[in-house]
């Protein structure tokens, strides 16, 4: 992993529909800008296509109507994005340092650079102590830590997070937010982060995008007034629970 930031990728999404024949349309005239480097979560009822918006950004799924659009060309290719799903999803025989070299594996970097692509993984998630551990020697967060290693460890220019940290208790999850941040201050990619947590997405993001329910549409974009870095204090400020109050205002307008 380098320790320069790569350009981040820019996202242009325009009039995008997709329906599955099981369950119908979930998502109906999708526009949406991101500029390179901008965080941007999204917000919406259960079902209303927030998952398989991130699919269609990684490349797993494709449009029925409409165009996706990374830094003016056609899907992002597969070594420039990171995908953070809600689980780990880790490999229970595989210690932490093994699961995070299965990307380098996939792209078929040289073995002899594995070691200090994924040292420098593990450094930046502060989990270096633990690289032989397997992950039911780990705890829920740690595991998740070793997860975003994984997605980071081919320095992606595209971050998609799938509610990582829903299944963490209050204070785990805080301490991930922040881990987060951090790691986003510090490399810029370009980050979608979904979640239900209304909380955590004004804490976390730049911009919050809240979709109705199915069929899924962008119905607000709200900007998040707060500078960066966000110290874990600002979650007691009366501002904030402002900002929280409306974006929540927004939502259940949404379902």
């Amino acid at each position: 992993m380098s320790g320069q930031t790569n350009l981040a990728v820019q996202l242009s999404i325009s009039a995008v529909n997709k329906r599955f024949a099981s369950t119908g349309e979930v998502l109906s005239d999708i526009d949406v800008d991101v500029p390179g480097g901008q965080f941007i979560t999204l917000l919406g009822p259960s079902g209303c296509g927030k998952s398989t918006f991130l699919r269609l950004l990684a490349g797993l799924e494709s449009p029925d109507t409409g165009r996706l659009r990374f830094d003016g060309r056609g899907p992002a290719s597969r070594d420039s994005l990171g995908y953070v799903f809600q689980e780990p999803r880790l490999l229970p025989w595989r210690t932490a340092a093994a699961n995070i070299a299965l990307p380098l594996e996939i792209e078929g970097v040289a073995r002899e650079n594995h070691a200090q692509l994924v040292n420098d993984a593990l450094k930046l998630v502060r989990l270096e102590a633990f690289a032989k551990s397997f992950p039911d020697e780990l705890s829920g967060g740690m595991r998740m830590r070793v997860s975003v290693a994984r997605a980071l460890v081919t320095s992606p220019r595209l971050l998609l997070l799938d509610e990582p940290f829903g299944a963490l208790d209050e204070m785990s999850r805080q301490d991930l937010n922040d881990e987060l941040m951090r790691l986003w201050l510090e490399r810029h990619w370009t980050a979608v982060f979904v979640t239900h947590n209304v909380f955590e997405a004004v804490y976390l993001s730049q911009r919050v995008l809240i979709m109705s329910a199915k069929p899924g549409r962008i119905v607000a974009d709200i900007e998040v007034p707060f500078d960066y870095p966000r110290e874990a204090q600002l979650r007691a400020r009366p501002e904030f629970a402002a900002a929280v109050g409306r974006v929540m205002e927004r939502l259940t307008d949404a379902t």
